[in-house]
């Protein structure tokens, strides 16, 4: 019998395609490894029960599963292979380190090479593979439409909306058309305004009013469609929204938040129609200096209808629709985040891949998205607007704590990875001050900004994100560490994000002196954790939705080679990211003859014991592509 120590801990599991546990917490000194024979059935991102071991495995503290508190999913996607008595699928997430049986009477007429939703219905003995049934037919394996799908329903979405959902979306056509649209709304249809949005977007959340006062001042609104007039608390369609939390954008289609008879029409502020608005405006100086702000909700009528490009064109040429408003819009911007990163805002521009599909969903074309001025208009005066909304509802509070609010917040690094990070850079011969693990967001500016241009750059910047916490919803206020506000929430995306329909109610509601809910600050803390759980769903569906075609497009050039940069490394191989397509592969350890290769992880490097040869973050190599599985989502390259 194995010795324990301490008293259970309780937690969420990490579990590898190995079948082997990781138990972490963020007030652990240490993470726990629970070897198979110890994890009973759990699985990735299960609530578990541990119990901590006195031995150590290399050097790694044990732990193991005494019970399975709360499963993360019991649904999987995956492809039926025929076997004895029926089918056995293999899943698409490969942290499912067991195949799941589906007997013959648990199919719905699938077969083998389907690619299927299931549901593990009994499993007891992790010896032997769980027993499942099939939910629903996805369609063939390698389909484009079939991968697209599965990745939503694997990332436990759905396409489809209930009947009930529907029906309450499509009968505010009709109750829209009969209201009396000035009621309680401040009148801004005689004011200009225009939204900018990409080529391809279809619900349009945020627009842009301008107006130039006699005294040379701006006032400036930020209008975002008013998504709580139609979704109201505890309605089918709130409900929906809740389970959702978010819009996802895969490749070649939205899996939206909202049915589109809102999302695309009576919410969305499309050009030339009355809209309903919920509007933060500002009277701004020339210096961008905020002097007067009113939060309230409005009706707008969009005059133009820019994309980012035709946008950017009026900047570029000084001249065509809505020229004036539009430069004098980016000169605020500009005075907007430049004292943004005075304060200590941290910038990490990072590049996204767009691709270019044929009939069949086949990728023929790969590039870079292009980040311009009128994509940073943009995102400073929503910065604005959410840090503005922000701090007016955190003074409310002060005065009545009982009161609920949903931030955006962004915790300061861990000290442990800073103090590695400050040793990493100092090898490279560049400084990142802090005090024992301490810093600030002007320390870590100050210190990209020293290695721009350096061969180091890449490496840098890379191994810096990755120190970096990730930003939640709460309704405990710590500020936002990278853009080095003092209060932020989401205000301006409701048509797409639960949360910002949430700060929506809360600000309504404090406007209008509305009565405080019991225990409100319990129930808007859980919907901020429903909320932030969703969003990283939603992200690894994205991400895996961009893999997937990155890891096809690249099929057609087995045998070529690339240049490329190290990623990231690890015990068993070196990622590589090919530099036009930013797709991602491995050069794996077991292929790299020409010594034998060690990982030192606080350098972030792979290096050769005999000939001290170095591979490290950020390096740019010559690659060749040897092997590509979209199945997997996995690239295979060589060094050259």
């Amino acid at each position: 019998m194995e010795k324990t120590t301490n008293s259970p801990l309780i937690g969420t599991i990490k579990v590898t395609g190995k079948g082997v546990g990781y138990f972490t917490k963020p007030d652990l000194e240490t993470d726990y490894e629970i070897q198979p024979e110890n994890l009973l059935t759990a699985l990735n991102g299960d609530h578990v029960r541990i119990e901590v071991l006195e031995h150590e495995v290399y050097g790694r503290k044990q732990a193991k599963i005494l019970e399975i508190l709360e499963r993360k999913k019991m649904d999987f996607v995956g492809v039926l292979e025929k076997s004895t008595g029926g089918f056995f699928l293999v899943p698409d997430d490969k942290r499912m380190y067991r195949d799941i049986f589906i007997p013959e009477a648990n199919n719905i007429g699938a077969n083998e090479g389907d690619k299927v939703q299931a549901h593990i219905i009994n499993w007891v003995d992790r010896s032997k593979s769980p027993e499942g049934k099939v939910l629903r037919i996805i369609g063939k394996k390698g389909e484009h439409n079939a991968e697209m799908l599965g990745i939503v329903y694997e990332s436990g979405f759905e396409i489809d909306f209930p009947t009930a959902v529907e029906a309450e979306a499509t009968a505010w056509v009709e109750k829209y058309k009969n209201e009396d649209h000035l009621k309680d709304r401040r009148d801004f249809r005689e004011t200009t305004t225009f939204t900018i949005d990409p080529a391809d977007a279809k619900d349009f959340d945020d627009a842009i009013s301008f107006k130039k006062l006699d005294n040379g001042d701006f006032e400036v609104g930020i209008h975002i469609a008013d998504v709580s007039h139609f979704v109201t608390p505890n309605s089918a369609l709130d409900k929906e929204a809740i389970k959702r939390a978010t819009s996802i954008y895969l490749v070649d289609r939205t899996i939206p938040m909202l049915p589109e008879v809102l999302s695309n029409d009576l919410c969305s502020l499309n050009a030339n129609e009355p809209k309903y608005a919920f509007s933060a405006v500002f009277i701004i100086d020339k210096e961008a200096r905020v002097k007067e702000r009113w939060f309230g909700k409005s009706l707008i009528i969009s005059d133009k209808r820019f994309t980012y490009e035709e946008a950017q064109e009026v900047l570029d040429k000084k001249e065509g629709v809505l020229a004036e408003e539009l430069l004098a819009l980016n000169d605020l911007a500009y005075k907007l985040r430049a004292e943004k990163f005075k304060n200590g805002a941290i910038e990490f521009e990072t590049e996204e891949v767009k691709f270019e599909l044929d009939t069949k969903g086949k990728p023929i074309r790969v590039y870079k998205k292009t980040r311009k001025d009128t994509h940073k208009l943009i995102e400073d005066f929503m910065l604005l607007a959410n840090r503005e909304v922000a701090k007016y509802m955190f003074d409310a509070g002060i005065k009545n704590p009982k009161m609920a609010f949903v931030y955006r917040i962004h915790d300061a690094p861990n000290k442990e990875r800073i103090m590695d990070l400050a040793t990493f850079v100092k090898a490279l011969g560049f400084e990142l001050k802090n005090q024992d693990g301490e810093t600030t967001g002007e320390d870590i500016s100050r210190m990209l900004k020293s290695v721009e241009g350096s061969p180091a750059e890449m490496l840098i910047k890379t191994a810096a994100i990755r120190s970096m916490q990730k930003a939640i919803y709460s309704t405990s206020n710590i500020g936002h560490f990278g853009l080095a506000f003092e209060y932020y929430t989401h205000f301006t995306s409701p048509i797409r994000r639960y949360p910002d329909l949430m700060v929506h109610r809360l600000v309504q509601r404090h406007l209008t002196g509305g009565k405080i809910e019991q225990d409100e600050v319990i129930k808007y803390q859980m919907l901020c954790d429903v909320s932030t759980d969703r969003e990283i769903d939603a992200s690894e569906a994205e991400r895996s939705s961009i893999k997937y075609k990155q890891v096809e497009y690249m099929q057609d050039h087995i045998g070529e080679e690339f240049d490329a940069s190290v990623s990231g490394v690890s015990e068993w191989g070196v990622y590589v990211e090919e530099v036009n397509t930013k797709a991602e592969g491995m050069v794996k350890l077991r292929d790299m003859n020409d010594d034998f290769y060690e990982l030192v992880e606080k350098a972030y490097a792979i290096v050769g014991k005999n000939t001290g040869k170095k591979y490290s973050l950020g390096d740019k190599v010559r690659v060749k592509l040897v092997a590509s599985d979209p199945e997997r989502k996995t690239l295979d390259f060589q060094f050259i």
